[in-house]
């Protein structure tokens, strides 16, 4: 070879290609240094951004608070996200396996983050040009619902990386499965596997099948697109991709995955479920909301066992409607305009075992039952009889039934002339008969002899915590009160003359076990329980020959008294057994007349018996015990002397010891033929 064929050469150290190899390698010298700085900067301060992790450990989720009847059925629940959390332990392998393998199938191989996914997902939104794939793992989905914002773009994305790798450092796969399962959103308003199973499928997610599990698993990506309610076949296409990737995994044979694709599923339904006691709830929240305040009412999972009887309930509810339904058909009314209310309590403990504030809760949340003052017409006159028999009289005292007149500045002639319902004035009359036949005349002199304060403060006494006027006309039911404090009062004479303090929630429990309180009820003896028997041996004869016949078809013992305001605005009927103190009210919300006739008995009494009828079908018939000092004597119901062999419809009176009449021949409770009670047994107890 020729010198000239040879290729020409640089000698070795030539300056020029010295300077130009030192430049090259300075400027890459200095892009990877500057490289290196910067993303050793950008990492410094996204560290510093994130949150601690230290709490997870302590995770306390917002979990829905839960409300039990009294035979612990759950009939309601108070969340802000409906969440029920689910230890890890107890949810079952094919659950998690559908999750896994649907969701991050290297869930158990990497360390947070998987770079794989992220390259895959990185490329993919260069070629769209936007971010349209995420490449989350379940722990960056854990990093980003509890800690992060759903901001689309690339630091948020590297801080959820950054967050999985200390969180997949700090926990336990299984621990970050745990929260991931608890978590989630699973659409239609559930949160975790276990609020989603129960919303889906009405089932604990510990029972979920395959091919349950697998819809389940087939929801985080787009609840609202792959909804069994609303898009079934895609709900459908999402179960079987789950389904396949688990065989693909090997977490299911061939034969598993086709019976799970075979089987149709059954959901629950997505309306909302009918609340049985709405206005009872309703007190149930208030309370909570009121004493511990929003956040503990709704984050913190509390358990509240509350006195509501589900069968009594359901009696009290479909009674009003039944009741009122009828009256407006008797009236020709619009469905809906006429209001009525049911409340019902133990009269031993105060237990509230049902409670109607009116006919719709959606469309009214005003509680009837225990915000409306009504007049109570003559259903307050027991309580005026009870003052008055505790003030020496007897039920055989006669009173003159005749017009009296009393001036009042406010009426057109300055006088007020009262007068019975009838309108009739009836001569003498016993307590008794005046009582049993709602006399107003008769009322009013009780009330003068006894004096105003006398009864207000005996009325307060009872349970009557409302404001009292210090007038007459209180011996018509002149002074507005609740039915539930009617009903408290009722109960003194129920319960022997014991005073309870009606009360709705038994306990309250949170999330970890601990009582937040627990009822003791309150029992005060407020007057003679001989006096509240003799009140109530009366009022039995209002049901069995006076204003309350209705209720007579019961045929079990039952005291009772019905209650009509002027114009028929307010109807009322309370009624008790030794067991069951319960009062109905029947109005319109705007004042107004119930109609001809729609008296207390035929208004309020049917509704009571409805009630009663179903919520005591099955128990056993109760006698009202006698307690000791109360005597007997036949008398003459007419005249309230001592009964002659021939005199006609002569009853058995009771007396405290001592104080019959003269010349009445006293018997011991034993001693009465046939026993103290007079009614009918109905076949059907």
């Amino acid at each position: 070879m020729t010198a000239a064929m040879r290729p020409s050469r640089r000698k070795k150290g030539s300056p020029r290609h010295s300077l130009l190899g030192l430049l090259i390698v300075a400027a890459l010298l200095l892009f990877v240094t500057v490289a290196l700085a910067g993303s050793s900067m950008v990492y410094y301060l996204l560290l510093k951004e994130l949150p601690s992790i230290a709490a997870l450990k302590d995770y306390r989720p917002s979990i829905t608070t839960r409300v039990y009847a009294d035979n612990n059925e759950l009939i309601d629940e108070f969340f802000l996200e409906d969440r029920k959390v689910i230890r890890y332990e107890e949810v079952p392998q094919i659950v998690i396996q559908a999750f896994v393998a649907s969701e991050d199938a290297r869930f158990f191989q990497h360390k947070g983050f998987d770079m794989q996914s992220m390259s895959r997902a990185f490329f993919k939104n260069i070629e769209a040009g936007r971010i349209v794939q995420g490449g989350s793992t379940i722990t960056q989905q854990v990093a980003k619902t509890l800690y992060l914002s759903s901001e689309r773009s690339y630091i948020r994305k590297l801080k959820e990386a950054l967050l999985a790798y200390k969180i997949d450092k700090y926990l336990t796969k299984e621990e970050i499965l745990g929260l991931y399962l608890n978590h989630i959103y699973l659409g239609h308003g559930t949160y975790g596997i276990e609020a989603a199973s129960q919303g889906y499928f009405g089932k604990s997610a510990r029972d979920l099948t395959l091919g349950e599990a697998a819809l389940l698993a087939g929801l985080p990506k787009a609840p609202s697109n792959y909804s069994p309610y609303l898009h079934p076949e895609r709900a459908y296409q999402r179960q079987a991709y789950v389904l396949s990737r688990m065989l693909e995994d090997g977490y299911i044979t061939k034969e598993q995955h086709d019976r799970a694709l075979s089987r149709k599923l059954h959901f629950r339904s997505i309306k909302p479920k009918d609340k049985v006691a709405p206005y009872f709830i309703e007190n149930v929240r208030r309370y909570i909301q009121e004493k511990y305040g929003s956040d503990v009412l709704y984050k913190e999972g509390l358990e509240v066992y509350t006195t509501l009887n589900i069968r009594m309930q359901t009696a009290a509810r479909d009674a009003v409607e039944q009741g009122l339904r009828e009256m407006e058909e008797r009236q020709g009314y619009e469905k809906g305009k006429v209001q009525g209310a049911l409340f019902a309590m133990d009269p031993r403990s105060g237990a509230i075992l049902s409670m109607v504030g009116g006919r719709d809760f959606n469309r009214s949340e005003f509680n009837r039952a225990t915000q409306s003052r009504r007049q109570p017409g003559s259903a307050f006159k027991p309580i005026l009889y009870t003052a008055a028999f505790d003030k020496g009289m007897t039920p055989s005292t006669v009173l003159v039934d005749a017009p009296i007149v009393y001036p009042d500045p406010q009426k057109p002639d300055g006088l007020w002339k009262p007068q019975n319902f009838d309108e009739k004035f009836h001569g003498p009359t016993t307590l008794h008969n005046a009582l049993v036949h709602s006399r107003n005349i008769i009322t009013i002199k009780i009330l003068e002899e006894i004096g105003v304060d006398y009864a207000s403060s005996y009325a307060t006494h009872m349970g009557i915590s409302s404001p009292i006027s210090r007038n007459l006309s209180i011996a018509l039911g002149t002074s507005g009160v609740t039915l539930q404090e009617l009903v408290r009062a009722y109960g003194v004479l129920a319960n022997e003359g014991k005073r309870v303090q009606p009360f709705f929630i038994r306990r309250i429990v949170d999330r970890t076990g601990h009582v937040f309180e627990e009822a003791q009820p309150k029992t005060e003896q407020v007057i003679d329980p001989r006096i509240a028997f003799i009140t109530t041996y009366i009022m039995q004869d209002v049901v069995e020959s006076g204003t309350g016949q209705r209720v007579r078809r019961l045929g079990r013992p039952v005291a009772g008294k019905t209650g009509t305001t002027d114009d028929t605005r307010d109807a009322w009927f309370l009624g008790f057994t030794p067991s069951v103190v319960a009062g109905v009210w029947i109005g319109f919300d705007q004042e107004r007349t119930l109609g001809r006739q729609e008296v207390g008995g035929r208004a309020a009494a049917p509704i009571w018996l409805y009630f009663a009828e179903k919520a005591l079908q099955g128990t056993p018939i109760e006698l009202f015990p006698i307690p000791e000092g109360i005597v007997f004597a036949k008398m003459d119901p007419n005249t309230g002397d001592p009964a002659k062999p021939w005199t006609k419809g002569a009853i058995y009176e009771c007396y405290l010891e001592g104080t019959a009449p003269d010349n009445a021949q006293t018997v011991a409770p034993d001693q009465i033929p046939g026993g103290a009670f007079r009614f009918e047994t109905n076949p059907a107890y």
